[in-house]
């Protein structure tokens, strides 16, 4: 199942319980499937705005840097910048942005944090 992944610290015990699938390899699916069984799996649409790209192969990971890239360069906009998701959230302040910020004067990354310390 396509997602993003938060586990208690019972997943080492719990993924000692699997056995490998037919390709050999231990499933996340499974794993999911326990934590199903034992009352302790939540479940949260993302919605709109969220992608998953499958980086498996160079082509893959080429492919979605390229994504990447697009949605930054057309919408003006970081995809999963730590500091910006941070401000909003109101885990960092002003004074905290502004100091990442200047330690990343000079290229287009810190000139995109400063950006937003102007809107």
């Amino acid at each position: 199942m396509v997602g993003l992944y938060f586990y208690d610290p019972k997943v080492v015990q719990y993924t000692k319980q699997l056995k490998p699938s037919q390709r050999g390899e231990l499933e996340i699916t499974d794993l999911n499937q326990l934590y199903l069984e034992k009352g302790m799996l939540r479940v949260s649409n993302m919605g709109r705005g969220y992608a998953w790209l499958d980086t498996g192969t160079h082509q893959d990971l080429h492919d979605a840097g390229s994504f990447v890239r697009s949605i930054q360069e057309r919408q003006g906009l970081q995809i999963a910048c730590p500091e910006e998701i941070a401000f909003e959230a109101g885990w960092i302040d002003k004074k905290l942005l502004l100091k990442q910020a200047e330690n990343l004067r000079g290229n287009l990354y810190g000139e995109y944090l400063f950006g937003l310390l102007s809107k």
